[in-house]
């Protein structure tokens, strides 16, 4: 069986032997950039091997031009992903713990499906539900052998910024914010300079995915929801962003997973709509 969307603990678990299945431990917090790869070391999924939000999951920031976590290029993406040992025979499975469990994740998700590969999933719950469910854990940091990865991009799943500011107010389209609903009305901005969000946008947060516990809410519950603030728009049409576009593919991802893939990402993000001073903004 092949994984593409979520799997469980158990199902990981299971299969957990594999030498086909790459695990990656995406941890990452935004406060304290290196505290994702101290709790690696502390203690992960036996097997998994690390992978840094800015470091291996980014590319360059170039002050002025790009956002906060801008796309790798795609030789870089190559390179990374071959020395985590992932090839066209790799089922993947992400996971990480952030806020719930989910974003870091997900951009991994994300990536590998842009560039190519679909055998990927998220590890529904995160580590605190691997470790909740009684599974082992262990500490130290682990490699696995290289392999070559080979690269198919698909430019359809992403809208750069010009595109962004053409479909903003097409009726065609549905734009959506994916942070939190403070964030998107310019209140409670604590990461970026200047608050607020794209004209024309829905407010989407990514954590209306899950439930309380951190785990995915039931597909069709989801399926729901953004038929709800799609409004009849298909899901082609779709375009989510964040911050710096990685809690967008959390929507992106979530939306797959209820049926519904084909929505598409804006990888700039408001860090990246905000560096032009023309480009306008809204706070209602």
């Amino acid at each position: 069986m092949v994984y593409t969307t979520i799997i469980s603990a158990k199902e990981l678990y299971t299969n957990l032997q594999d030498p086909e299945w790459a695990v990656i431990d995406c941890r990452f917090n935004l406060g304290d950039i290196d505290k994702g790869r101290r709790e690696y070391l502390k203690g992960h999924i036996p097997g998994a091997v690390y992978a840094h939000l800015n470091e291996d999951l980014s590319g360059e920031i170039i002050p002025g031009k790009t956002g906060r976590h801008p796309l790798p290029t795609i030789e870089k993406a190559i390179e990374k992903f071959s020395t985590l040992g992932i090839d066209e025979h790799s089922q993947v499975v992400a996971y990480d713990d952030y806020p719930i469990n989910g974003a870091s994740a997900a951009r991994l998700w994300w990536l590998l499906r842009w560039i190519g590969h679909e055998a990927v999933a998220v590890l529904n719950g995160g580590w605190k539900h691997w470790l909740s469910s009684g599974f082992p854990q262990r500490d130290g940091e682990e490699q696995r052998a290289k392999r070559q990865f080979s690269a198919n991009p698909d430019w359809s799943m992403q809208m750069d910024v010009m595109q962004v500011e053409k479909i903003r107010l097409d009726d065609h389209y549905r734009l959506f914010d994916s942070r939190s609903a403070d964030r998107y009305r310019g209140e409670n901005e604590t990461i970026d300079p200047i608050a607020g969000h794209i004209p024309g946008a829905y407010s989407a947060p990514f954590m209306d995915n899950y439930d309380q516990e951190g785990l995915l809410l039931p597909p069709e519950q989801i399926r729901q929801r953004f038929t709800r603030i799609l409004n009849s728009v298909p899901i082609e049409k779709a375009v989510f962003y964040c911050g710096s576009g990685v809690t967008g593919s959390v929507n992106v991802f979530a939306a797959a997973y209820a049926g519904m893939d084909g929505a598409k990402l804006y990888p700039g993000s408001w860090s990246e709509w905000i560096i032009d001073p023309l480009r306008p903004i809204a706070t209602k």
